[in-house]
């Protein structure tokens, strides 16, 4: 592996160039943060821009259904350590963002990139990872990305596939070690994966999962829970040295501390001490809005992004500790998923006895929702006002990907 990035072609650099042009007019003109036309640009006159702007570097790939931005912010922050990591840690994860992430930082020696669990194989095939990070597979915007049984196969056939990768994935979760299981090099993590309704059944025979505790097993074929390198205990993470560590980050929620684990255990193959890399997720605290509290005539709400029913789960998990008032924000545009029907999975019924407001462009498909969980609420579309009719002081605020993108840039404009 060569110590910095490899030299760009001319015509790979050309289209890196006017694909920077491009971004940066972008942001002039106020179209956009240009995370994403400067790639597409790039790639449209050069279709090996993204093999081009990987040579010469370690690569770490990170996908999977839930979590992705925020364990690859923690991924990078890690490999940091190591030397600059170039990344896209804001959520332009196609290879569109790629592409622009990369050139943005040509000479990092590192870098570690967020992907749509739909397009790994493409830029697995593409930057050659040396390390592939499985975290969950769950049922996601099944109108735009697909069925998660068909996502598993793909990922399986694009591991296969990968030379000198180590894979870190999932044990706890059957779709994700169904996909690495034949991997060449695969370090195991137990993160207590509390999701288990996508995979009542084998992804590769058909027969019925059974569970025992924290111990699954296919009832048709060999698939079973492999034994964890890495787990998730309460609040710390134990290695495969046997070392206890306090975990101690500033994120809140289990499903956090399973992200941390996963960063770790990436980061310790990419050459990174356990030690040096929870010192480093510490510092994590905001994740492109995600977790960010603003204040608002009174009222101290925290923004917390969740977009289908395991990271609904898990969110609902970290508001029931609190028992605050809720703000439920729901839209459903292209890069939400037209179809709503994934509301039904929602286990709402945990927010029985407080106050509820059903909130953005779909909140009537919301209160519909609630209404059957027996959750008193009112509506209210606009989140912003919804906020204003809580009573002063904590309030938590849910909302799915573009609800929670344009309650962040309002908010931001209002401060």
């Amino acid at each position: 592996m060569n110590d910095s990035p490899a030299r760009l072609p001319l015509r790979t650099a050309a289209a890196v160039k006017l694909g920077n042009l491009s971004s940066t007019l972008s942001q002039k003109m106020g179209l956009g943060a240009g995370g994403m036309i400067g790639g597409r640009v790039a790639l449209k006159l050069d279709p090996q821009a993204l093999n081009r702007l990987t040579q010469g570097r370690r690569v770490a790939v990170v996908t999977g259904t839930n979590g992705k931005t925020t364990s690859t912010m923690m991924l990078a922050r890690a490999v940091g350590a190591l030397g600059e990591v170039a990344t896209n840690h804001s959520g332009a994860n196609m290879p569109d963002g790629h592409v622009t992430a990369l050139s943005k930082q040509p000479d990092a020696p590192y870098a570690v990139l967020e992907c749509d669990e739909a397009y790994f194989p493409a830029v697995a095939g593409a930057s050659n990872p040396s390390v592939a990070v499985i975290l969950n597979l769950s049922r996601d915007q099944l109108d735009r990305v697909g069925e998660v049984r068909t996502i598993e196969r793909s990922l399986r056939d694009a591991i296969n596939k990968l030379q000198n990768c180590t894979i870190v994935a999932n044990c706890d979760d059957v779709m994700v070690t169904s996909a690495a299981w034949n991997a060449s090099k695969v370090v195991w993590v137990a993160t207590g994966t509390g999701w288990h309704h996508d995979s009542a059944s084998c992804p590769r025979c058909g027969s019925p999962i059974q569970w025992q505790g924290e111990h699954w097993h296919c009832t048709g074929c060999d698939l079973a829970r492999p034994h964890p390198n890495w787990i998730t205990a309460d609040e710390a993470m134990i290695t495969p040295e046997h070392q206890k560590l306090e975990l101690r980050l500033t994120l809140p929620g289990k499903f956090n501390q399973a992200n941390a684990v996963m960063a770790s255990a990436a980061a310790h193959a990419m050459g990174v001490s356990a030690d040096e890399a929870v010192r480093r997720l510490r510092g994590v605290s905001n994740v492109s809005g995600r977790y960010r509290t603003i204040q608002r005539n009174g009222r101290s709400a925290r923004l917390l992004l969740s977009k289908n029913p395991a990271g609904w789960s898990e969110t609902l998990t970290v508001v029931k500790e609190a028992n605050h008032p809720a703000v439920l924000v729901i839209n459903a545009q292209e890069a939400d998923g037209r179809d709503l029907s994934w509301l039904w999975d929602v286990p709402f019924e945990r927010l029985q006895g407080r106050t509820v407001i059903a909130s953005g462009e779909r909140a009537t498909d919301l209160a519909v929702r609630l209404t059957y969980a027996e959750v008193q609420h009112t509506i209210v579309p606009d989140p912003l006002k919804a906020i204003d009719q809580m009573p002063q002081g904590a309030v938590e605020v849910i909302a799915n990907y573009t609800a929670f993108r344009d309650l962040n840039a309002r908010a931001a404009a209002d401060e």
